[in-house]
């Protein structure tokens, strides 16, 4: 203890009996001169004013003006309490719903100052603008968003899901908790659609789809547990691999864009080369029709030709012979490099064959009357064979030389 009394001159600073500030205990002082006001005293007076102010607590001259007065601050206590359960407002996001002996009224407040016979009538406000409630999490544990896919791949999905009043009596009086409900039932139908689906279609091909769907069949579930809640809206904000296997994960995703790009690339040469055989066979075709259009002509033309010839042979068959025999030849012995001679030639007609030695082409030059062909002199002389060139061979052949004919009678 800071101090004790137990000695006799006990005390602080060896008073006696002065306590730790060196001074006893002082009693009321007396005289008027006593500022400081006595606890019992003032206690002592208030039950005085309180037993006055009940009834038959008072004097003989107060009790009945005491009994009124309660009388009236008790009533008007009652009133203000009325008043305060009995005058309400709604807010304009809200919607009130009135209850008489507990059953709720079909009509609803809307916004403004309304009035109830209170206590047979109370309110239920409900706030009915949109709210948005966060399923989900990266995080795991309790409310973890960790769900298989249809592909047998774990994926940790995050999504929002927007509502909002739109029975303010069912969501009152049918579900207990109906955003406990809410929570519940989104998350059960993500599960729902994200086990029906790839993982692909998660993480970038079809999120609109899926959240659509969850929506969908969340709002149906809760219509049918008469929830009075509207979905408005879903969305799905990540999704992404657990933290474990992301590493894999993202390996797995790059070499399925490797594939992407080499199947383009494919398909853009494939493109590229069918349309280039494309080009060519267009272009065949046309050679081929303008081919068969030429072979066409030549042929109605060859036909007209030999029509015209059959015409002029029916008019004089034998001058017509000849000169086909004589074009035929013409047209086989042109070129030949072989000379032919008629053995009747040299014979009765006076023809002599010879050999110009001096006109025969010499290696690496060609003579500028090798001609392909005979050449024939008439001798001065017909009737004296011995002035005349002899001849080279009996039948006048000349086998492997260019030859030169001269018609004897001029040509």
């Amino acid at each position: 203890m800071p101090w004790s009394n137990q000695t006799g001159n006990g005390g602080w600073k060896g008073g006696g009996g002065g306590g730790p500030w060196g001074q006893g205990p002082q009693g009321p002082r007396p005289g008027g001169n006593n500022n400081s006001p006595d606890l019992e005293d003032i206690l002592r007076r208030g039950q005085d004013r309180l037993r006055r102010a009940m009834p038959g607590g008072g004097g003989r001259g107060q009790g009945a003006g005491g009994s009124a007065a309660i009388a009236g601050l008790a009533v008007a206590g009652l009133a203000v309490v009325w008043l305060l359960n009995a005058v309400y407002t709604v807010q304009p996001d809200e919607r009130g719903v009135e209850l008489l002996f507990g059953k709720p009224n079909e009509q609803l407040s809307e916004p403004g100052l309304h009035f109830v016979l209170w206590p047979f009538e109370t309110v239920e406000t409900v706030k009915t603008s949109e709210s948005q409630m966060v399923i989900g999490s990266n995080q795991g544990g309790e409310g973890s968003g960790l769900m298989l896919s249809g592909d047998q791949n774990i994926v940790d999905v995050q999504f929002t899901v927007n509502y909002q009043v739109a029975s303010p009596t069912s969501f009152l009086f049918n579900v207990q908790d109906p955003p406990a409900l809410l929570r519940q039932v989104a998350e059960s139908a993500m599960r729902e659609v994200v086990g029906r689906r790839p993982v692909e279609d998660i993480f970038r091909d079809d999120r609109a789809g899926i959240a659509e769907q969850v929506r969908a069949i969340t709002q149906d579930t809760l219509n049918t547990y008469g929830a009075g809640l509207q979905v408005n809206a879903i969305t799905i904000q990540d999704a992404a691999p657990p933290s474990d296997v992301a590493d894999a994960f993202e390996e797995v995703q790059r070499a399925e864009q490797n594939e992407a790009q080499f199947v383009d690339e494919a398909r853009r040469y494939q493109n590229e080369q069918l349309g280039r055989a494309q080009g060519e066979a267009v272009q065949i075709r046309e050679d081929a029709a303008a081919y068969k259009n030429r072979v066409v002509q030549e042929a109605q033309g060859e036909s007209q030709r030999f029509t015209a010839i059959l015409g002029e042979y029916e008019k004089a068959p034998e001058i017509t012979r000849q000169r086909l025999y004589f074009e035929t030849m013409e047209g086989v012995l042109g070129n030949s490099s072989k000379v032919i001679m008629d053995p009747q030639a040299g014979g009765g007609q006076g023809v002599v064959p010879y050999l110009p030695l001096n006109e025969l082409p010499r290696p690496g030059a060609q003579s500028p009357n090798a001609v392909g062909g005979t050449r024939t002199i008439q001798p001065s002389n017909t009737n004296t064979p011995d002035s005349s060139v002899p001849a080279p061979g009996q039948n006048g052949n000349v086998q492997g030389t260019n030859l030169s004919s001269i018609q004897g009678t001029g040509r």
